[in-house]
């Protein structure tokens, strides 16, 4: 893991605000001097401060701090507000904007004389195990690409892409944790059905998923590969594979097919 020497300033400490400060510290990946959040809530303030996280009532006294690099970690909706109010304060700080649906265009726009990353993180970045993808704007440079890398890395994995490409990952990654949820619902519900009890049939599906993804990170498997290693000739996997494979592929496809037209319904009504 890169240790980050930066200080990042973050503001708005609600659940990805709060997480990506934590978890920079939880990881081992940023000291917690280094690591600054603002937000009015003193409730949200407090529970970052048990990890020794300054922490900031007021936006513009965090950015007097000079931080290297600033999160605006705040809903699509109050975003502009909130990037107008700390241009001023900016100094030579890069930004990086987690709001879905918030073009590096208006970024920019809005942020005339900064060097921006857009970046697009999941759920999963609670629990370091989330997935970003990281944009690169007009103006920003290799340094502010390789530290929202870093950052982000550090929750979990990130990965450089065209903006282009936002609305796939998005319909396939960020709505990712949903689908697995979904999964892990459906084989709990058959298991349920055939006498298992709920919540232990649960916590042992979870847990197998959770082998099997760890298993094929460390070794690199394909996932091709990791089923035929668990399926025996004419035995109860390959039956199984057999219903469930068309079936899957296709519910997959087809959720992913809605997520992407969804996405371009709700642009078309900005």
């Amino acid at each position: 893991m890169q240790k980050i020497d930066s200080v990042v300033a973050v503001i708005g400490a609600g659940s990805m605000g709060g997480a990506i400060a934590s978890g920079l510290v939880a990881s081992g990946a940023a000291d917690a001097s280094r690591v600054l959040v603002s937000d009015p809530s003193a409730e949200k303030r407090a529970e970052l401060e048990k990890s020794s996280i300054r922490t900031f009532a007021d936006t513009a006294d965090m950015l007097a701090e000079n931080p290297d690099v600033v999160i605006l970690a705040v809903k699509p909706q109050i975003l502009p507000g909130v990037a107008r109010d700390a241009a001023d304060h900016l100094g030579s700080a890069a930004v990086i904007s987690i709001a879905a649906g918030v073009s590096l265009a208006t970024l920019e726009s809005l942020l005339p004389d900064t060097r921006v990353v857009r970046v697009m993180p999941n759920l999963p970045v609670q629990v370091l195990s989330g997935a970003t993808a990281v944009c690169r704007g007009s103006r920003s440079n290799d340094a502010d690409v390789e530290l929202a890398c870093a950052i982000f890395g550090a929750l979990g994995c990130a990965k450089v892409m065209r903006e282009d490409q936002l609305d796939a990952e998005g319909a396939v990654v960020s709505c990712g944790p949903a689908y697995i949820a979904l999964m892990v619902d459906a084989m709990t519900r058959s298991g349920v059905e055939k006498g298992l009890p709920a919540a232990d049939c649960r916590e042992m599906v979870l847990t197998t998923m959770r082998g099997v993804c760890q298993q094929m990170l460390d070794s690199g498997e394909h996932p091709r590969s990791y089923m035929e290693r668990v399926t025996s000739p004419g035995g109860t996997t390959a039956a199984g594979l057999r219903e469930l494979e068309p079936n899957l592929v296709f519910g997959v496809e087809e959720a992913v097919d809605a997520a992407l037209a969804r996405t371009e319904e709700l642009s078309r009504a900005k």
